[in-house]
């Protein structure tokens, strides 16, 4: 008795990967063992990515908090100290987008807390 393959479920596998390959470079596009370890290689990159852009966010939040903070005459470890010790819950990103977008509702902030 012959051996049967499901030839239907392989081509839709292959085809899945090659579809996700499309707009590389070189072999990694038409070459069926090529793109597949390209496409683990991109996929692996892209998990590790979004992890590493919570990451940069919230350093820059961090940098635009330091440096608005400074701007009236505080560290930014002296305003998140009293921050937290005054009781306001405001977190990083809102602070952040206030220092860059509404520099007077921040200033108001930073009155309230000194």
């Amino acid at each position: 008795m012959p051996r049967s393959v499901n030839s239907v479920a392989s081509r839709a596998r292959r085809k899945k990967i090659m579809k996700q390959a499309k707009g590389y470079f070189g072999r990694r596009k038409n070459v069926w063992t090529v793109s597949k370890n390209a496409v683990e290689k991109a996929m692996a990159y892209s998990y590790v990515g979004r992890k590493h852009k919570k990451r940069n966010f919230r350093s820059l939040w961090i940098q635009r908090i330091n440096a608005a903070s400074r701007e009236h005459g505080m560290s930014y470890s002296a305003f998140m100290g009293k921050m937290s010790k005054s009781g306001i819950e405001l977190n990083r990103k809102v602070l952040a987008d206030l220092a860059m977008n509404n520099p007077e509702a921040f200033k108001a902030i930073i009155e309230k807390v000194k």
